[in-house]
């Protein structure tokens, strides 16, 4: 079981790769990150995020907190405070592109 996980793990890491590659090459990539941040501001993530930012250092306290401990604190909130539909929209579009290329 060990080896056959490692090779899904590994073919999935691949399949990632190229993913990524086809998006870049194609300039889909920068298209998609500037909806996503225009979807983000539209949906308020940017408020949310900052004032989860605010609770960590009143926790925490300015002068006991990096921006790294900050970032490395945050970056998982920021993941969970993106709406589903943002990340349901995205997809779609991701998708639909990938197919388009496919037909090609």
């Amino acid at each position: 079981m060990g080896r056959h996980r490692r090779s899904q793990e590994r073919e999935m890491n691949q399949a990632e790769e190229q993913l990524n590659q086809m998006l870049v090459e194609g300039g889909y990539r920068d298209q998609i990150k500037e909806r996503l941040i225009e979807k983000l501001e539209e949906a308020g993530w940017k408020d949310q995020v900052r004032m989860a930012c605010r609770d960590v250092v009143k926790e925490r306290g300015l002068e006991k907190i990096t921006i790294e401990d900050l970032v490395q604190e945050i970056t998982p909130t920021g993941g969970q405070l993106v709406p589903d539909r943002i990340r349901m929209e995205l997809l779609a579009e991701v998708r639909e592109y990938i197919e388009q290329q496919a037909e090609d």
